[in-house]
């Protein structure tokens, strides 16, 4: 191997940076050749890959049934004409809804708005909480012409002054305007960026192992749960959702128990706030079911569920009360994209005709095992997972960059997130023997 980023990656990086800023990117990929669970860079170098481009590559480079889904004729009509679903929508659209996205609906969500990413979900659930809550408060009557216009100069009444969405600190939702002032997660992605003045709650910071620390897990979720019911009654401005990740994955990986958010949809429902749950990261089988929220065990579904990454789609499902009672209120040009819905369809399949959650089910419980047998001889610590959705720390930020570094210079690709944290995002297909080079380049870099 060379080093990481080697000679062809800095070259093509140095001509890159005269049009776009470089300085985020590990190293140039050549996706030709990268296959499966491995990736391949412009010199030559294959790494295992369990960072999976921001946890959205979700059953392989170069899957052989993508591959062949571009040979077949409803995906060259969707590539060569691309529509405005808003208007008018191809012949098969229906199906790609069912097929993609209804066929693996959260239970008794019965709507989907398609859009274009997981920012703009989360976006567009914000609006379609506060179309909701604004026409809860008027009731049967018309827009008022005082309302139309007074919208038109973005002042009240017809554009409120008075609602807001709660979300929670480390939490992070996207960088358009209402996601980002919902993302609490670093002060980077917010810095002179203008914001609404919404309210954020504590969530809950557990120690681990989690059975030697039942009395303060119990302690600070009841905390944060107290402070969320006392920011929605007391807050200056209506609270008309609130939206939560299942695990806080930007913010550090951060975990609730299921007992937490159940308890936390029984706050929203006793205070008609709409609870949003935003599975950008975590939906589409990371965590050994096809959403995270599905192990909290809800006595109902959540209002709303935003998604995308391993979809390749993105938008988010709603229950048909919450559908605007009239049109435009939602909408663009693009709506969502066919050629994603037809991916997102081969996705769903080869889900379920690999079993490829039960697949993610027991390289998660390998890994995670392996883990607590490594951290009593290696730095890392607080290990927590669900499924394969995996984390540790390490003692500071700088031993966590530098072991995230030294793992690529060994051929493994791995990110993190938070302030400390390592996060694992393997694929679907991730397999036990790619868990054993994963775990055995582990225990060679801490050597």
């Amino acid at each position: 191997m060379t080093s990481i980023p080697g000679p062809t990656s800095k070259e093509i990086l140095s001509k890159l940076n005269q049009y776009q800023d470089t300085r985020s990117v590990f190293f140039v990929a050549d996706y030709a050749k990268s296959m499966g669970n491995y990736i391949v860079d412009a010199d030559g170098n294959t790494l295992l890959d369990v960072f999976a481009q921001i946890a959205s590559i979700p059953v392989g480079y170069n899957n052989p049934n993508f591959l062949a889904l571009s040979q077949q004729p409803a995906f060259q009509t969707a590539l060569a004409n691309r529509a405005a679903l808003g208007v008018n929508p191809n012949v098969d659209w229906v199906d790609s809804i069912e097929r993609a996205f209804m066929s693996v609906a959260p239970k008794g969500m019965d709507n989907v708005f398609t859009v274009m990413c997981g920012s703009c979900a989360n976006e567009n659930a914000f609006k379609t909480a506060f179309i909701y809550k604004a026409a809860k408060k008027r009731g049967d009557r018309e827009f008022s012409t005082l309302e139309l216009d007074s919208c038109m100069h973005n002042q009240a009444p017809g554009t409120p002054d008075d609602m807001s969405i709660l979300s929670f600190d480390k939490a992070f939702h996207g960088r358009l305007f209402g996601s980002l002032t919902a993302t609490r997660s670093k002060a980077i992605h917010k810095i002179d960026i203008p914001a609404f003045d919404w309210p954020k709650a504590s969530f809950p910071q557990l120690k681990y192992p989690l059975e030697d620390h039942v009395e303060h897990n119990q302690k600070v979720e009841a905390d944060a749960l107290k402070e969320v019911e006392d920011l929605i009654q007391n807050s200056s401005k209506t609270v008309a959702g609130l939206v939560v990740e299942p695990i806080q994955s930007e913010g550090g990986d951060n975990h609730a128990s299921p007992d937490f958010f159940r308890r936390l949809q029984a706050i929203c429902q006793k205070n008609d706030v709409l609870f949003i749950v935003d599975e950008v990261q975590t939906g589409v089988g990371a965590t050994g079911t096809f959403w995270a929220h599905e192990a909290w065990n809800l006595p109902s579904s959540p209002d709303m569920v935003t998604f995308s990454k391993k979809f390749q789609a993105a938008g988010f499902y709603l229950h048909p009360r919450l559908r605007p009672t009239q049109p435009y209120r939602l909408y663009n040009t693009w709506m969502g994209d066919p050629v994603r819905a037809l991916q997102a369809a081969a996705i769903v399949k080869e889900i379920e005709d690999k079993d490829l959650l039960n697949n993610v089910k027991n390289v998660g419980q390998y890994l995670q095992e392996n883990l607590q047998e490594m951290a009593k001889t290696t730095p890392i610590e607080n290990i927590r997972g669900q499924g394969a959705f995996i984390a540790f720390d390490l003692p500071d930020s700088k031993e966590r960059d530098e072991f995230l570094m030294d793992m690529r210079q060994r051929g493994v690709n791995i990110g993190g997130c938070g302030d400390r944290t390592v996060r694992l995002r393997p694929m679907l297909t991730f397999q036990l023997p790619h868990a054993d080079i994963l775990l055995d380049t582990m225990r060679a870099s801490f050597a």
